[in-house]
């Protein structure tokens, strides 16, 4: 099975993306010539990151009753001192004190599962074509 995004360009430095019916909009922040309209894609690569450790974190907590008030996620990304990159993620669960000990392991296990992070633990191969239209 393969799944097909369609990226189209707008205008000036934004760069869309089509999944189906959705549309994902990028721009530059103003200082790298865009207007700052919409996220830049590293950005939404970032987010994928941590929104997929949330929806694990949402989906255990739903699967056992738990409630998510309250609850909320922050993921710190470290810059590396010498190269212009991350080189730590670390992500923060906030839960209410009212947040049963005996799931603090389990929910954090749960946010390990995250697709978005497997894919970077174990990264697909990438192959870039030109091609005539």
């Amino acid at each position: 099975m393969e799944l097909v995004i369609n990226v189209n360009f707008p205008g000036g430095k934004a760069v869309d993306a089509t999944l189906g019916q959705r549309s994902i909009r990028t721009d530059q922040d103003p200082l790298n010539g865009g207007n700052g309209s919409a996220p830049e894609p590293f950005q939404l690569f970032l987010a994928s990151i941590a929104t997929c450790a949330g929806f694990y974190a949402l989906s255990f907590c739903e699967g056992r009753g738990l409630s998510t008030e309250g609850m909320s996620l922050a993921m710190i990304c470290r810059r590396h001192e010498t190269e212009p990159r991350f080189d730590r993620m670390t992500l923060e669960l906030k839960v209410p004190d009212t947040f049963p000990e005996k799931y603090r392991a389990g929910v954090r296990r749960a946010m390990d599962l995250c697709a978005v992070k497997k894919h970077i633990l174990d990264p697909p191969e990438f192959e870039v074509r030109v091609e005539s239209a």
